[in-house]
């Protein structure tokens, strides 16, 4: 019996607990922190970080050892192809990965000036990262949206941490109202995809809205000319249930409904205007490491699950509502860059411009996109890698020197609490000068290279109007950015301590500085890893 049990779990592994074993591994790491937080004294709490540290790393490991077998044999599935690993996903879990190891990291030192060393809070951490892992390797829209909601839950939990902060209280009563609010819409347009064809499976989705394009466009032609295009009308309606009794208007309008709900669901993910009313919030009254968490782990999960529902679901209809895309991503950059500019809190202006850099991605989903037949432009699909990848290590890294600010008696999240950095310590002002240069894009960071593909890939797909407009707003960005380097480099410092930095914060500091340089100076080695997501060639399907 014991021989069999065994047996039983390694069938398992081999089979469908090995797409899931990464998220496996984390979950279980989870649970163990919240068993054994219950032994552990107020000085021994630190071991719940090295705890989750240490669980990244072996989820980081299974995720490496991955990439193997699909290099062999293709992508893997699993739970009746609800799930599936594949570069994309294997992409997408290194970059979930890092940021919690990088916030891991940040928070041991925050927490003990907080008071608030709690296992409950690098538990939710993992269990963020396992939601965000599920949203990159679901292939079935259940799968999807329980993996949102497990990310999101966790994140409603850890913005409202600081119990004694009223702000980040509100902070955190204001994201589950307008969290729950976009869940609810995303869930709503989930429903029109299951309606119209009658699965959940994205592949199978994306099949049935081009089968009924087509049918709709029979339905025009033989108003027009009669019994033309009979047989193919009654070879879909044979195919497709929702065409057995079907209305010829609410054909066309049906998937359009589906793609708007859809897309604004996940425009409130990602905070794009008009959808960004919570990030400003969040951001200034959440605890610093989770406002990092956010910004950077969220949204890059948020882009993945966009990626896999437009590649897969929506792509037959893209020169339809690439333009509102475009019009969206302009909005985001115009809103962003401008109110940017008027803030003194530190991290609602990096709220804003996080906004900003919503959109330069989006503009890289029109680049991508905007190209006719199967496959995506090439420089597109590499920008918007390439650019996730950037934004995860350049924001975490501007965050993580305002949490080194933070001292007993010091928040240290205003411009004025930034006066005089250079000269009570020289390398936190160095840092923060190199974060702000890639946020602004300019060379040699990955910021600047981020922003090349993207401009690159609107060239190549002729679209001059946005290119121009996205330079234009580089602009605003130098003089908000800039307006933190003045406040640290040549302001006289006031009465604030200098900073010290705890050894974990200096080696995500420094991982967060060496990428953000390397992939500007060097960034041959980080385009192959954009090019391995895989995002020009993709096809989901067997």
């Amino acid at each position: 019996m014991h021989i069999s049990f065994l047996s039983a779990i390694t069938d398992y592994l081999r089979g469908d607990g090995a797409v899931i074993l990464p998220e496996v591994q984390l979950t279980l790491f989870g649970l163990g922190i919240l068993l054994i937080d219950f032994t552990l004294g107020a000085k021994e709490r630190y071991l719940n970080a090295g705890l989750a540290f240490v669980g990244t790393l072996f989820s980081a490991y299974t995720v490496w050892k991955l990439r193997l077998p699909v290099a062999t044999n293709g992508s893997r599935y699993g739970f009746h192809d609800s799930v599936i690993v594949d570069p994309f996903f294997l992409f997408f879990a290194g970059l979930f990965l890092a940021a919690t190891a990088l916030v891991i990291l940040l928070s041991v030192k925050f927490l003990e000036i907080e008071q608030e060393q709690e296992g409950e809070y690098y538990a939710l951490l993992l269990f963020a990262c396992v939601g965000m892992m599920f949203m990159a390797s679901g292939s079935d829209l259940i799968v999807m949206f329980l993996g949102l909601e497990t990310m999101a839950l966790s994140f409603y939990v850890l913005t409202g941490f600081l119990r004694r902060d009223k702000r980040s209280n509100e902070a955190s009563l204001k994201y589950v109202l307008l969290g729950a609010f976009s869940s609810g819409i995303l869930a709503y347009g989930f429903s029109f995809l299951y309606g119209l064809s009658a699965s959940t499976n994205i592949g199978l989705i994306g099949s049935a809205l081009g089968q009924l394009r087509q049918l709709a466009h029979v339905v025009a032609v033989s108003h027009l000319s009669g019994a033309q295009g009979e047989p193919m009308r009654q070879m879909l309606q044979r195919d497709l249930p929702i065409a057995q009794n079907f209305d010829p208007v609410l054909l066309q309008l049906l998937p359009i409904l589906a793609f708007v709900l859809v897309a604004v669901g996940l425009f409130f993910k990602v905070a794009a205007v008009p959808f960004h009313q919570w990030a400003p919030d969040v951001y200034e009254g959440a605890p610093t490491p989770i406002t990092t968490y956010v910004s950077v782990a969220s949204k890059t999960a948020s882009f993945a699950l966009l990626l896999r529902l437009f590649l897969n679901v929506f792509t037959v209809s893209r020169m339809e509502w690439i333009y509102l895309v475009a019009g969206i991503a302009v909005a985001s950059l115009t809103w962003g860059n401008l109110a940017a500019i008027t803030q003194t809190n530190v991290k609602r202006l990096l709220a804003y411009s996080s906004i900003s850099h919503v959109g330069y991605i989006l503009l890289g989903v029109v680049g991508a996109f905007s190209v006719e037949g199967p496959g995506l432009n090439q420089a597109g699909a590499k920008g918007i890698a390439f650019y996730l990848l950037a934004y995860v290590f350049m924001t975490t890294g501007a965050f993580a020197v305002i949490i080194v600010l933070r001292q007993k008696g010091l928040i240290g999240e205003e411009l004025e609490d930034l006066n005089g950095l250079y000269q009570r310590s020289p390398a936190a002002a160095v840092l923060l000068l190199i974060f702000m240069l890639s946020l602004a894009g300019i060379p040699p960071t990955a910021g600047f290279m981020g922003k090349y593909f993207i401009f690159l890939s609107l060239i190549e797909t002729h679209h001059p109007v946005l290119v121009l407009i996205a330079a234009l707003y580089i602009v605003p960005a130098l003089y908000y950015y800039f307006r933190i380097i003045v406040h640290a480099w040549l302001k006289q410092p006031g009465e604030a301590p200098r900073p010290v930095m705890s050894s974990a914060q200096a080696v995500a500091l420094g991982v967060a500085v060496f990428v953000t340089l390397a992939a500007g100076l060097y960034p041959e080695p980080f385009t192959r890893l954009a090019e391995y997501a895989q995002l020009a060639q993709y096809a989901l399907g067997r």
